[in-house]
């Protein structure tokens, strides 16, 4: 009698806490393409450090948008995430030093900047929004009674 055992799901992406796969993650983030070349470059790794950065750079994006109170504190401390920010730029900019003048290595890393930008420009909308949200609900409610 054999059994078969299922396949792990491993996961590269650090702080992924939820149910998503890294895959799920990529695709929300990148974008499907980004997966299919993710997927090419797999058998090409040699250290695999590359993949590293790009997945810690996706994983403090996804932990951030995953978590409300981590948005709170980086709309609340500027400079903590104009630095966070930066290393996810010098990430990048690492693996771009990396590429061996691969095409699918810096397409790869142009999408992962777009998304480095939507993040950060993603605070000041969220405080826009804030404003007029507080704004609004000003009319009909005491701004005391607005969270």
């Amino acid at each position: 009698m054999t059994t078969t055992t299922a396949p792990q799901r491993i996961r590269e992406i650090p702080y992924n806490y939820t149910s998503y796969t890294d895959r799920e993650i990529v695709i929300r983030l990148l974008g499907d393409e980004a997966w299919q070349i993710l997927q090419d470059l797999r058998g090409q790794r040699r250290t695999g450090r590359s993949a590293r950065m790009l997945f810690e750079v996706l994983g403090d994006i996804w932990v951030v948008v995953r978590n409300p109170y981590l948005v709170d504190d980086l709309l609340e401390h500027p400079k903590r995430r104009a630095a966070l920010v930066r290393e996810m730029r010098h990430r990048l900019n690492e693996i771009r030093k990396r590429r061996d003048d691969n095409p699918q290595v810096d397409l790869l890393v142009a999408v992962a900047e777009k998304a480095v930008e939507r993040f950060d420009g993603g605070f000041d909308e969220t405080r826009q929004k804030r404003r007029q949200i507080l704004e609004r609900l000003s009319k009909i409610t005491k701004p005391h009674n607005i969270m």
